[in-house]
């Protein structure tokens, strides 16, 4: 528009039948950050071909992306941290900038508030004020030696750094890294009150969702915007990646299969992913309905729907370190197929309560009864397990060749690792260059290939991106055994278990059905307002009550009743394989009816066998400790 200013008014327009229309010009602010045409590469291999990114104040981008895709390394460029090789950066003269790495330098600083200080520009006194507020926040005095900081208050002290400034762009790479569930809750609610221009790369679905109103999406080097929050995200990708395979064939153009099924498998993991989360509602609406109500009766009928199978049963069980008690009077059964989450902040016990539904910690008071002929795979996100000196391939394999055993049936380690989203190429990798990312799916892979029938997760979702995160949805929604999971990322727990155990404070921990959203529901918008009652009756393993003696009868029963059910089960397992000819019924009707008939009294003895074991056990640990 030729000469004068630009205010509020209508500048004169085209007409249209006849009749003048006014056209508003709406001037939108020039942005605070601008990268453009932004290349990098390292060694020979290409992480950035055009990327862009521009931030605006007030905006609330989240920048997503596969583990690898050069994410972390735009971030850093937009903090002029990192060089590009070409391209345009450009901020606003006098615009503040403060970048969330994910391993904060405490290098040079005495005290935790030494640190955060040190991110102002000009030291006023108000900015003390607000550094040891925001520590204060985080459960920190300011007075902690960084040296001796533990993951998630080195994470809190580096938050607190970046928010103290209130600056105008916020950058931050992983910043729920090593929080629990209240640490994340606050850090939601801070950022919604900031006025700051916001740049988040994060897993945790749920704090992208309620923080992004645009979302970039880097992939193969170049950058595609949404002006949409992540909410959306998945079904514009969706779209993206079928208008481009439509358009490749429409071409002739080749592309590897390998990467056609890693890139163009996103869409049917999620719809599949989608069929399964509508199975798991309906599981938790039955399982809420069989167990909601308090008897022994209910009780005894949810074990039938679920064929009997007791994984664990506990009963008033407590344990304490020192004059803190972390788990008070705790009951709960746990049966075959149920997935439980447990949740509550750092400390409060969650690595404890697993370990007493496990078997592997004794409880001081109460007991635990184990079912029997468990197979348990445990997977926690140490790593330990993986040699940084072996290949992918002989990670998988142990060393022996290009076979893996999965599930009793052998396969070819590289059509393995494709599930796992490994190329062929990503074969003789050695363990110790692969990304955070790869490595969490690795362990994956590893735990997966073993038989179990019992799996229990420590915090399963770090470092994995967001197709990983659906990868292992997935894989979850297959798994047909139990599955125990301590975990900080809500959507990730909405998406996989059938109830909750939540802390209530005190050693009090109650479990919901349901995820974690209806978790809150039920317990309400303020905690001391829960009612405290366990969800799930106490354990009545049997219709006889316990009579605090063991009869010669009772200790024979005990020593001979795991043989019994070995052999049931066996039986069990023989009878269900001849009725998985599915001609049996046309060829022969009547042992089919006999067969069926079988199968049925055999699982009721198996049932009986096992509640028996489990309630004499019970009275042995009751009389014994």
């Amino acid at each position: 528009m030729p000469g004068g200013n630009v205010g509020s008014r209508a500048a004169a327009g085209p007409c249209i039948g006849g009749r003048p229309v006014s056209l508003v010009l709406v001037i939108m602010p020039p942005p605070l950050l601008s990268l453009q045409d932004i290349h990098l590469t390292f060694g020979t291999t290409p992480l950035l071909s055009g990327a862009a990114l521009t931030v605006s104040a007030g905006d609330r981008v989240c920048l997503v992306g596969r583990n690898g895709s050069g994410k972390s390394t735009l971030l850093r460029i937009a903090g002029a941290l990192v060089q590009a090789d070409s391209g345009r950066r450009f901020s606003q003269p006098g615009a503040t900038i403060r970048y969330l790495p994910q391993e904060p330098d405490f290098d040079g600083f005495a005290t935790t508030l030494a640190y955060v200080e040190a991110g102002f520009d000009d030291g006023a006194a108000g900015d003390r004020h607000r550094a040891s507020y925001l520590l204060e926040q985080l459960g920190l005095t300011g007075t902690e030696e960084p040296s001796l900081l533990s993951g998630g208050e080195a994470r809190r002290a580096a938050l607190a750094r970046v928010l103290a400034p209130e600056p105008d762009i916020l950058l931050l790479d992983e910043p729920t890294n090593h929080l629990d569930l209240p640490g994340i809750e606050w850090l939601e609610r801070e950022l919604n009150g900031l006025r700051s221009g916001l740049v988040v790369i994060s897993h945790d679905r749920r704090l992208l969702e309620r923080l992004s109103r645009i979302t970039v999406w880097l992939d193969r080097g170049i950058t595609r915007q949404l002006d949409a929050g992540f909410a959306g995200f998945e079904a514009w990708r969706d779209t993206v990646l079928e208008q481009e395979d439509a358009g490749r064939h429409k071409l002739g153009r080749k592309i590897v299969m390998e990467e056609d099924w890693l890139r163009y498998g996103v869409t049917a993991r999620r719809k599949r992913n989608q069929k399964r989360l509508a199975d798991l509602h309906a599981l938790r609406k039955k399982r809420k309905e069989l167990r909601g109500a308090a008897g022994g009766v209910k009780m005894r009928a949810a074990e039938a729907n679920l064929s009997g199978r007791l994984v664990a049963v506990a009963e008033d069980v407590s344990k304490s370190f020192g004059d803190k008690t972390v788990v008070r009077a705790f009951s709960t059964r746990i049966l075959r197929g149920d997935r439980v989450g447990i949740v509550g902040p750092n400390g409060a016990g969650k690595t404890t309560l697993l370990n007493l539904l496990t078997g592997a910690l004794d409880p001081d008071s109460g007991s635990v009864a184990i079912g029997t002929n468990l197979q348990q795979v445990t997977m926690d996100q140490r790593r330990d397990v993986l040699d940084p000196d072996l290949t992918l391939m002989q990670t998988l394999t142990s060393g022996a060749g290009d076979q893996v055993s999965v599930a009793g049936q052998t396969r070819h380690v590289i059509g393995y690792m494709k599930d796992f989203l490994f190329s062929p190429e990503q074969a003789n990798t050695p363990v110790g260059v692969l990304s955070g990312g790869e490595r969490a799916r690795l362990t994956l892979a590893l735990a997966f290939a073993k038989p179990s029938n019992l799996l229990v997760l420590d915090e399963p979702t770090n470092d994995l991106d967001l197709e990983t995160l659906e990868l292992l949805q997935e894989l979850l929604g297959d798994y047909p055994g139990t599955v125990l999971m301590v975990s900080h990322d809500r959507d990730f727990i909405d998406r996989c278990v059938t109830s909750v155990i939540a802390t209530e404070g005190d050693g009090r921990w109650i479990e919901y059905a349901g995820g974690y959203t209806d978790m809150l529901a039920q317990r309400g918008p303020v905690k001391t307002a829960a009612p405290v009652v366990q969800t799930k009756p106490k354990v009545e393993a049997a219709p006889r009550s316990f009579t605090k003696r063991m009869t010669f009868k009772d200790r024979h029963a005990l020593e001979t009743l795991p043989m019994r059910i070995a052999e049931l089960q066996a039986h069990v397992m023989k009878l269900s394989k001849v009725l998985e000819d599915p001609d049996l019924y046309t060829r022969d009707p009547a042992r089919f009816a006999a067969t069926t008939a079988a199968l049925d009294a055999a699982r009721g003895q198996l049932d009986a066998a096992e509640a028996q074991w489990l309630e004499l056990e019970m009275l042995r640990e009751e009389l014994e400790g």
